[in-house]
């Protein structure tokens, strides 16, 4: 099997087709296997609705899916990734508050150092401490931002001011969830747009 596909992420949504987090396809494709969840496909602006057994005949035309569609294959055959599963027996919404995580600020902040405003991979990035902890400075939303090796060294334990270093913006809490709204911007997850309504923006990812 695919590993890369097997991580993709999929929408959620509970029985009453109200979206609750975001999984992987490994999840999903245990949660369809075990009949505790349904595939809900979005094709020709109207959705259907499958089991695992129905949505691996799907899979077999291809005419069903897109170009932008991932694949799981095994030995036996192929199946598509669904972009959306729905619980069968879970009606419950999650809390509505973006949680403060590492993943969460580097997807606020777009992966780019809020000093030098340069785009860089997760491994290049560490999180920076606005007014450092030394001086009093809490980890908040207002006070941790994406920072690269670079400008995070020259600023090392000085705040901005002093470092003679300036904020690209000025660090907020996220009034959505940042996750979802980087997923919204390719069209393979274009389908979600179709669950999600401002109830869902604070949803939290699960890891």
């Amino acid at each position: 099997m695919s590993v890369t596909a097997l991580e993709c992420n999929v929408l959620v949504l509970n029985q009453h087709f109200r979206a609750v987090h975001v999984t992987t396809a490994r999840r999903a494709f245990a949660l369809l296997f075990k009949c505790a969840a349904e595939v809900v496909h979005w094709q020709e602006e109207t959705f259907h609705t499958h089991n695992f057994e129905s949505w691996r005949e799907l899979s077999q035309a291809r005419e069903h899916f897109e170009a932008c569609d991932d694949w799981v294959r095994t030995v036996s055959f192929e199946i598509a990734v669904p972009r959306i599963i729905r619980l069968l027996i879970y009606d419950k919404l999650p809390p509505h508050e973006v949680k403060f995580n590492r993943r969460n600020i580097y997807a606020r902040d777009r992966n780019r150092c809020q000093y030098c405003g340069g785009k860089f991979s997760t491994m290049e990035l560490s999180l920076d401490h606005v007014i450092p902890k030394s001086r009093g400075g809490h980890a908040v939303w207002g006070n941790v931002v994406c920072a690269c090796t670079a400008c995070n060294n020259h600023k090392a334990g000085r705040t901005p001011r002093e470092a003679g270093m300036a904020l690209v913006k000025r660090p907020v809490r996220p009034r959505r969830n940042p996750l979802i709204q980087l997923k919204l911007r390719h069209e393979k997850y274009r389908s979600w747009k179709q669950f999600l309504g401002a109830a869902y923006w604070s949803v939290e990812l699960k890891e």
